[in-house]
Protein backbone atom coordinates (compact mmCIF):
# COMPACT_ATOMS: atom_id res chain seq x y z
CA UNK A 1 0.00 0.00 0.00
CA UNK A 2 1.35 3.38 -0.98
CA UNK A 3 1.76 6.15 1.55
CA UNK A 4 1.93 8.74 -1.21
CA UNK A 5 -1.04 11.08 -0.87
CA UNK A 6 -3.03 12.37 -3.84
CA UNK A 7 -4.41 15.84 -3.23
CA UNK A 8 -6.63 18.39 -4.92
CA UNK A 9 -6.95 22.16 -4.91
CA UNK A 10 -9.66 21.76 -2.29
CA UNK A 11 -7.35 19.88 0.11
CA UNK A 12 -3.96 21.34 -0.87
CA UNK A 13 -3.79 23.76 2.04
CA UNK A 14 -4.49 21.01 4.56
CA UNK A 15 -2.35 18.32 2.91
CA UNK A 16 0.63 20.47 1.94
CA UNK A 17 0.72 24.04 3.22
CA UNK A 18 -0.37 23.18 6.78
CA UNK A 19 1.62 19.95 6.98
CA UNK A 20 3.59 19.55 10.22
CA UNK A 21 6.40 17.92 8.19
CA UNK A 22 8.13 18.96 4.94
CA UNK A 23 6.34 17.95 1.75
CA UNK A 24 7.60 16.85 -1.65
CA UNK A 25 4.86 17.62 -4.18
CA UNK A 26 5.00 15.65 -7.43
CA UNK A 27 3.10 17.40 -10.22
CA UNK A 28 2.35 14.62 -12.72
CA UNK A 29 -0.09 13.29 -15.34
CA UNK A 30 -1.24 9.73 -15.94
CA UNK A 31 -0.07 9.87 -19.59
CA UNK A 32 3.47 11.05 -18.69
CA UNK A 33 6.07 8.29 -19.12
CA UNK A 34 8.76 9.86 -16.89
CA UNK A 35 6.08 10.47 -14.24
CA UNK A 36 5.15 6.78 -14.27
CA UNK A 37 8.85 5.84 -14.05
CA UNK A 38 9.28 8.11 -11.00
CA UNK A 39 6.26 6.73 -9.11
CA UNK A 40 7.95 3.62 -7.60
CA UNK A 41 10.82 5.78 -6.35
CA UNK A 42 8.38 8.14 -4.67
CA UNK A 43 6.57 5.18 -3.13
CA UNK A 44 9.84 3.88 -1.63
CA UNK A 45 10.82 7.31 -0.31
CA UNK A 46 7.36 7.85 1.18
CA UNK A 47 7.83 4.68 3.24
CA UNK A 48 11.41 5.58 4.16
CA UNK A 49 10.50 9.11 5.29
CA UNK A 50 7.15 8.25 6.86
CA UNK A 51 6.60 10.54 9.85
CA UNK A 52 9.49 12.82 8.81
CA UNK A 53 8.28 14.06 5.42
CA UNK A 54 5.23 13.61 3.23
CA UNK A 55 5.06 12.92 -0.49
CA UNK A 56 1.99 14.30 -2.23
CA UNK A 57 0.97 13.94 -5.87
CA UNK A 58 -1.02 16.50 -7.88
CA UNK A 59 -2.48 15.48 -11.23
CA UNK A 60 -1.97 18.52 -13.48
CA UNK A 61 -4.83 17.49 -15.77
CA UNK A 62 -7.28 17.48 -12.87
CA UNK A 63 -5.76 20.43 -10.97
CA UNK A 64 -4.51 22.95 -13.57
CA UNK A 65 -4.89 25.87 -11.14
CA UNK A 66 -2.34 24.31 -8.78
CA UNK A 67 0.04 23.70 -11.65
CA UNK A 68 -0.31 27.34 -12.67
CA UNK A 69 0.13 28.59 -9.10
CA UNK A 70 3.42 26.69 -8.80
CA UNK A 71 4.57 27.62 -12.32
CA UNK A 72 4.71 24.03 -13.55
CA UNK A 73 5.67 24.16 -17.22
CA UNK A 74 6.85 20.56 -17.67
CA UNK A 75 6.28 17.34 -15.80
CA UNK A 76 7.23 15.68 -13.66
CA UNK A 77 7.78 18.77 -11.57
CA UNK A 78 8.92 18.33 -8.00
CA UNK A 79 8.25 21.09 -5.49
CA UNK A 80 9.69 20.90 -1.98
CA UNK A 81 7.59 22.79 0.58
CA UNK A 82 8.32 23.35 4.27
CA UNK A 83 6.24 25.45 6.65
CA UNK A 84 3.95 26.37 3.76
CA UNK A 85 6.75 27.88 1.66
CA UNK A 86 8.52 26.59 -1.44
CA UNK A 87 12.07 25.60 -0.52
CA UNK A 88 13.14 24.46 -3.97
CA UNK A 89 11.74 22.89 -7.11
CA UNK A 90 12.96 20.95 -10.10
CA UNK A 91 11.63 19.70 -13.39
CA UNK A 92 12.16 16.23 -14.77
CA UNK A 93 12.60 12.87 -13.14
CA UNK A 94 15.26 13.10 -10.44
CA UNK A 95 17.28 10.13 -9.22
CA UNK A 96 16.31 8.37 -6.02
CA UNK A 97 19.64 9.39 -4.47
CA UNK A 98 19.08 13.07 -5.30
CA UNK A 99 15.55 13.01 -3.89
CA UNK A 100 16.76 11.24 -0.75
CA UNK A 101 19.48 13.91 -0.26
CA UNK A 102 16.92 16.70 -0.68
CA UNK A 103 14.50 15.06 1.77
CA UNK A 104 17.33 14.50 4.26
CA UNK A 105 18.23 18.19 4.02
CA UNK A 106 14.62 19.24 4.52
CA UNK A 107 14.13 16.96 7.51
CA UNK A 108 17.53 17.63 9.07
CA UNK A 109 18.40 13.94 8.90
CA UNK A 110 21.94 12.74 8.44
CA UNK A 111 22.69 11.89 4.83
Amino acid sequence: MSVVYHTSAENFSRDVLSSPVPVLVDFYADWCGPCRMLAPTLDRLAVEFSGKARIVKVNVDKEPELATRYQVSSIPALVFIADGEVVTQSAGAASEAALRRALNQMTGAAA
